[in-house]
């Protein structure tokens, strides 16, 4: 077994082989397993959640020591007590599945539904539920998809996720970042920004893979779990979500490939069909073509990729397709590109008369080739212009509903949404898209503040008492890049 040492930077890490002989679906993907550097365990602080911790400690220290190892019995680890903290950890104001059932209707008489359900799934007689379809408006004006499951669908999927995850924090990549437990999207733009700024790049790629959660093809889905799960009931329960079809309008569709967007087991399910199709693979592309610096960060299905030379960019990106092909995917060819980027993008284009080097978006965030104070370079981020208009147009609208409700009402929800805003987009040289997102918000309150009566007028000393009592003025609230990267990952 040949092993070669994982970065340290969880940007890029390195091969680890491991042939155990095996005929099955490794052998179309023609990649083998890859070691991580495991994040440190997530315990619950009650007695229960303790239990269900410690047992699962011998699943992750197996996973963790054999990356040959399958897993022929890990249904008897979901228990009443895995079910309960299943439970508390789903979402209270959660919109109902089919079922019609909220997570406050669950609750009263909560230890004999659970005792119900856990014999229902394991004499094999639980049911999944079609999922219901609702739709949410994206920032670019159109409307995504999303499967809302009944609440006990929800409740055992997180309880199968808690007991795979045992496994699979042991075998994903450091680069992968979305929906996994101590990671998070800020995590992934620092690793992003630090190694554009540290590696040698010069072009990045920003991949985007079409309808991904649409096009996962259930019988490769199988397939690559039963990588490290033999459970057959492990099996049978995953098919039923991925069986359960959808329900949109009070008529029932079957779902013969996808996963819903929106279902709890869904993010895990993705990341494992990512984890075989594209990490293994792009670690082997590096270590068989890559003579230069490569850079990868993905969360879910979005991947920004960096590399040192055009060349080894376009080859990959051809390579890339042809790889999703075979697993049933496609890469969005309107939001997949490769730029220019880096510390000489800007004197490449200036020589070729060009003019400032292109962008691109991730998780919310313009990225753009600049310089700090002392002329080096760096990496620049601003919220995405698009989606600062959307939340503004979306507030206007609540807004609106809420005209005629108290001020002190209207200023305390606001506080909320505001502070809320900033959490995420308070980045190191963003205030000037902070500020701006406060004033148009500002204008917006005044517009239906006026709209209220004819009789009083709102002069500008009385708006801004209001703006200094109930909106917060923006602070940055996350450290440089660079800063944070080095504290999560000491040398």
């Amino acid at each position: 077994m040949h092993v070669s040492e994982e970065s340290d930077s969880g940007i890029v890490p390195m091969n680890y082989s491991n042939n155990d002989g095996r005929a099955s679906a490794e052998s179309e993907e023609g990649r083998p397993l890859i070691k991580e550097n495991p994040p440190p365990p997530h315990t619950h602080p009650t007695q229960s959640g303790a239990r269900v911790s410690q047992g699962l400690a011998g699943v992750r220290k197996v996973a963790k020591e054999n990356k040959g190892t399958k897993f022929t019995a890990l249904l008897h680890h979901l228990t009443v007590d895995l079910l309960r903290e299943s439970f508390y950890a789903l979402k209270r104001k959660a919109a109902p599945g089919v079922d019609g059932l909220r997570w406050q209707e669950y609750e009263p008489g909560l230890e004999r539904r659970l005792i119900d359900l856990h014999r229902r799934v394991h004499r094999g007689a639980y049911r999944a539920s079609p999922s219901r379809r609702v739709y949410i408006p994206k920032a670019d004006g159109r409307q995504r998809p999303l499967g809302v499951a009944a609440l006990e669908d929800k409740i055992v999927q997180q309880a199968v996720v808690t007991i795979l995850n045992a496994i699979y924090e042991e075998d994903f990549l450091g680069f992968s970042y979305g929906f996994r437990p101590g990671r998070s999207q800020h995590q992934a733009l620092d690793a992003l920004s630090y190694a554009l700024t540290v590696k040698h790049v010069n072009h990045v790629l920003d991949a985007d893979i079409r309808g991904f959660f649409d096009s996962i093809s259930h019988e490769w889905m199988l397939k690559f779990v039963q990588h490290r799960v033999a459970d057959r009931r492990i099996h049978r329960l995953i098919q039923k979500w991925l069986k359960a079809g959808v329900l949109e309008e009070g008529a029932w569709s079957e779902t013969e490939m996808g996963t819903p967007q929106g279902a709890v087991i869904s993010p895990l399910l993705a990341n494992i069909y990512l984890h075989y199709v594209f990490d293994l693979w792009v670690q082997a592309w590096r270590e068989k073509h890559a003579r230069g610096d490569v850079v990868v960060v993905r969360y879910a299905d979005d991947t920004v990729l960096g590399f040192q030379a055009q060349t080894e960019a376009d080859r990959f990106l051809e390579d890339l397709r042809e790889r999703l092909r075979k697993f049933g995917l496609e890469l969005h060819p309107d939001k997949t590109r490769r730029i220019e980027f880096g510390p000489f993008a800007e004197l490449y284009r200036k020589r070729r008369g060009e003019g400032k080097p292109e962008t691109f978006d991730f998780l919310g965030f313009t990225h753009i080739s600049g310089k700090n104070r002392k002329g080096q370079f760096t990496v620049k981020r601003k919220t995405i212009a698009q989606r600062l208009r959307g939340k503004l147009q979306e507030l206007k609208q609540q807004l609106r509903r809420r005209r005629h409700e108290p001020i002190p009402q209207m200023g305390q929800w606001l506080r909320t949404v505001v502070q809320g805003y900033f959490n995420y987009h308070a980045v190191p040289g963003n205030l000037d898209c902070l500020q701006t997102f406060r004033y148009r918000l500002l204008r917006l309150w005044r517009t239906q503040l006026r709209q209220r009566s004819q009789r009083h007028c709102l002069n500008a000393d009385r708006l801004y008492r209001l703006a200094d009592r109930w909106l917060p003025v923006p602070h940055v609230l996350h450290p440089w890049p660079s800063q944070r990267f080095a504290a999560t990952h000491p040398r």
